[in-house]
């Protein structure tokens, strides 16, 4: 199987990229979440599900191995992230493309739809659309009524318990599930800097609300969620609703239902691909 590792730049950025797979089939970027994270656990999960495709996996700017920059809220906002996937596309020569978005990563999948005419559509895995409504999961995980600022629920919640139980509480179902993903994360050796999600706090990222422009494209989408992924779901359904698209839930999974469900999650997963792809012809 062909696979092309390596560093691309794109503008103040240099970016690790995995462009895997026949250079001259459907082309999939893999859009990972965070603001901070990183392709690996993405590809480990997913690869297998995505046979035929052209995927490129890459980790954005100054997160996971790409290369580092300066915390400055400048360089971190979403329409950098969005400008860096477009470079990306264009510096590989992919003219045409799909997207695959899990997390924050929606966010930027939805906007590079709306700027860029040739990307094909996206398939949304446990999309986080709202940081207000995610501190409020957040405070609820700490044993609190949330108020309405999402920052102070935010605050409130990290005083009373570390961030990492916090989102495993709303992650994982199961706590063979958490296990199996630290495994993966661990064993990657990756151990990317806190930058990007230092300068997207600067930026306000808990008052980030994307919900406003969730509205019905031409562009193909689905969405896809684990039923008890606390971070995005129920939420998802209101954004499966206000973009008209289908949503498929994987029942008794998290945030990363490949682990949890793979059986089940292989069947909606591939069913949201065909219903991105199929209508382009792919």
């Amino acid at each position: 199987m062909r696979e092309e590792i390596g560093y691309i730049p794109v503008g103040e950025a240099e970016l690790y990229v995995e462009d895997v797979g026949d250079p001259h089939a459907p082309a999939l970027l893999v859009l990972h979440g965070g603001p901070g994270g990183n392709a690996y656990v993405l590809r480990e999960g997913l690869q297998d599900y995505l046979e035929g495709f052209r995927v490129v996996y890459f980790d954005q700017r100054g997160s996971g191995r790409s290369l580092e920059l300066p915390q400055d809220p400048r360089l971190f906002t979403v329409d950098a992230l969005v400008e860096d996937t477009l470079a990306l596309a264009e510096a590989l020569g992919i003219e045409r493309f799909g997207l695959l978005a899990h997390g924050f990563g929606a966010v930027v999948a939805l906007e590079v739809l709306r700027r860029y005419p040739e990307a094909e559509g996206a398939v949304l895995l446990g999309p986080w659309v709202s940081f207000p409504w995610l501190a409020a999961r957040l405070a609820e995980a700490a044993g609190l009524t949330p108020g309405e600022d999402p920052e102070e629920n935010l605050e409130a919640a990290l005083a009373k318990a570390e961030p990492k139980l916090l989102f495993d509480r709303l992650m994982f179902p199961s706590p063979r599930g958490r296990l199996e993903y630290e495994w993966l994360a661990e064993g990657s050796g990756i151990l990317g800097p806190d930058t990007p999600a230092l300068a997207f706090l600067q930026n306000g990222l808990w008052r980030l609300d994307y919900t406003p422009y969730l509205t019905p494209s031409s562009k193909a989408l689905a969405v896809v969620v684990g039923e008890r992924d606390g971070t995005s779901y129920p939420y998802a359904e209101e954004v499966a609703e206000r973009l008209r698209a289908p949503i498929r839930v994987v029942p008794e999974a998290g945030h990363y239902p490949w682990i949890d469900a793979p059986e089940a999650f292989g069947e909606a997963f591939r069913s949201a691909l065909t219903q991105v792809l199929a209508p382009q012809g792919w």
